[in-house]
């Protein structure tokens, strides 16, 4: 049976910004699961679908990418339900550095 895993993130960089920073840093998200593998993504408008293999389980979900806030939801199956909580907290932690605003090297 699986579990659903749902993470809000709120942002201000705008829908396209958003949009671009999710297409390239998907792989870094997906990676908190433990993913291996080929990821298959695919956008439509700004819905990115996704599907992956991890420990021999096929994870899926999605990415709406709005003006001020993602939500990212993936399908966790069977052993990962267990552990949905900590993916969860990974997931958001790694989501607001993705979106957040960029590191300045001026203190």
């Amino acid at each position: 049976m699986s579990k659903p895993v749902v993470v809000s993130i709120p942002h201000e960089l705008g829908r396209a910004e958003a949009r671009r920073r999710i297409d390239e840093g998907v792989e870094r998200l997906t990676g908190q699961i433990g993913a291996v593998g080929e990821l298959r993504k695919a956008w439509a408008g700004d819905v990115l679908s996704f599907s992956l293999q991890a420990i021999g389980q096929m994870v899926t979900g999605t990415i709406a990418v709005g003006e001020r806030d993602v939500r990212l939801e993936i399908n966790l199956p069977g052993i990962f339900a267990m552990i949905a909580g900590k993916v969860k907290g990974r997931l958001q932690s790694e989501g607001r550095i993705l979106l957040g605003p960029p590191k300045s090297d001026h203190k």
